[in-house]
């Protein structure tokens, strides 16, 4: 079978693609500064808008949104008439966790059994490099047959919400026919996957004061309440037994009736040790992808070196629910700052502070550009047709633009498949799935446009 010219293109700009992810991976832009400089997400957005640039971009702004991070913006005009695509990607990153884990350097692009290593490398500084894949091999074989917009987002990771308003303000900016999110992934290595759904978000930071200063455990120990065990019964509250997300109100039996994810597959992808038991009820899709999940994602409690024997007088900690399409993600907010305050033990002070918000996201798989997805997938994967699944992340930015441009078509696509173990520690992408969604992506506009002429 002879290879597709668009295929070639990007087979043979691969090494660049590479070299230039190792520049992009290489920025340590955590959109906090309390982890990392801001002038890292200063510099990495200075290289998005570079790149943008030399592809021929016009009107390519940083743009400062209101949580203080900057999104990179850029508008590539197509033909007369022919359809605006906007294309989605963000340069920020989670923390590294801990550095000493990783077997290469977490800012430093590194190849390891045929994948690339490096914070960011899926998620999402490979989303971006995947755009700017499909569009030089598009300018390669015959030119880029649609109008296209850029925008990477810069505090995606944080949730904080700067983009979503930043659009509200600006509805003009982001006006496109149809909408590529290049941020979530295949279902699995080799099997093309379109994202139909994504759990929403809502994050607390909640601190528990008991007594006016740490005691000594021996003299007070026994009768004096003890904030780090006043929030560890607080935080057992909010699961069940068996794992089951339990915060009062919230509704947890919904079912997914689409692609199922077979529990010995996700146990091997969630590396879950042998004899330990994955927690919920239902299905694994039903838990993953279509019910709310809790996680304590963070506790502030002294470290056990150089522990002393203390009474905590305060503790705090930091709480995150993913909410599922049919949930208010502001209502899932105040049930999960009411169970808080409700289930403190001993009349521990409870302060309760919202850190995020963002909603779920339902897509419309019967639209005409996902029939044009299909056909680019198919082109892209021989002999696999491309699959609908759930995804439990969530991207506020989703139900921002479906309610500014309620006719626009959403698509979900992206690196972040089980392998690439986003958010973790050693994350990495596959060089043939960036190749090969990059090969789909082009295609995609290519079939996109002709769909609008005919």
């Amino acid at each position: 079978m002879t290879a597709h010219p668009i295929s070639e293109t990007v087979a043979s700009l691969m090494p660049r693609a590479k070299a230039e992810l190792t520049e992009l991976v290489a920025f340590q832009s955590v959109a906090d500064p309390a982890v990392f400089p801001k002038s890292e997400c200063e510099a990495a957005a200075e290289w998005v808008a570079d790149a943008l640039r030399a592809e021929n971009f016009q009107d390519v702004a940083l743009l400062d949104t209101p949580d203080g991070t900057q999104s990179v913006y850029g508008f590539l005009p197509g033909p007369a008439g022919a359809p605006t695509v906007l294309l989605y990607a963000h340069y920020d990153v989670q923390p590294p966790l801990d550095e000493s884990a990783w077997l290469s350097p977490p800012f430093e692009l590194t190849e390891r059994d045929g994948r690339w290593f490096g914070r960011g490398a899926a998620d999402c500084k490979g989303g971006f490099i995947m755009h700017l894949l499909a569009l030089r091999a598009l300018k390669a074989n015959g030119g880029v047959p649609v109008s296209v917009k850029v925008i990477a987002e810069g505090s995606e990771e944080q949730g904080t919400g700067g983009l979503e308003r930043y659009a509200e303000a600006h509805p003009e900016l982001l006006t496109a026919d149809t909408v590529v999110i290049g941020d979530t992934g295949n279902f699995r290595v080799g099997l093309p996957t379109v994202t139909a759904t994504l759990r929403g978000m809502t994050m607390l930071r909640v601190t528990l004061d008991t007594l006016e200063g740490n005691l000594h455990s021996g003299q007070f120990g026994g009768a004096a309440p003890d904030a780090l065990a006043a929030m560890i019964q607080l935080l057992a509250s909010l699961r069940a037994a068996d794992g089951t997300t339990t915060v009062d109100g919230l509704t947890r039996d919904a079912e997914w009736d689409g692609l199922q994810y077979p529990e010995a597959e996700f146990r091997s992808d969630a590396k879950v040790l042998d004899g330990v038991e994955l927690i919920g009820t239902g299905t694994v899709a039903d838990r993953i992808w279509a019910r709310p999940a809790v996680t304590v994602i963070g506790i502030d409690c002294p470290p056990v070196v150089g522990a002393t024997p203390s009474l905590q007088a305060s503790a705090r900690a930091q709480v995150s629910l993913r909410v599922p399409p049919g949930q208010d993600a502001a209502e899932a907010t105040e049930l999960l700052t009411a169970h808080l305050k409700a289930h403190a033990p001993w009349g521990a002070r409870v302060s309760v502070e919202p850190v995020g918000q963002g909603q779920p996201f339902r897509a419309n798989t019967s639209s005409p550009a996902y029939t044009s997805m299909a056909q680019a997938m198919e082109a892209a994967y021989p002999g696999e047709k491309m699959q609908t699944s759930g995804m439990g992340g969530s991207i506020p930015l989703c139900n921002t633009l479906a309610a500014l441009y309620p006719q626009a078509e959403i698509l979900l696509i992206g690196l972040s498949e089980p392998e690439a173990q986003i958010h973790a520690v050693n994350e990495s992408v596959s060089p043939e799935e960036l190749e090969r969604l990059s090969v789909a992506e082009a295609l995609f506009l290519q079939n996109y446009a002709a769909s609008k002429l005919s």
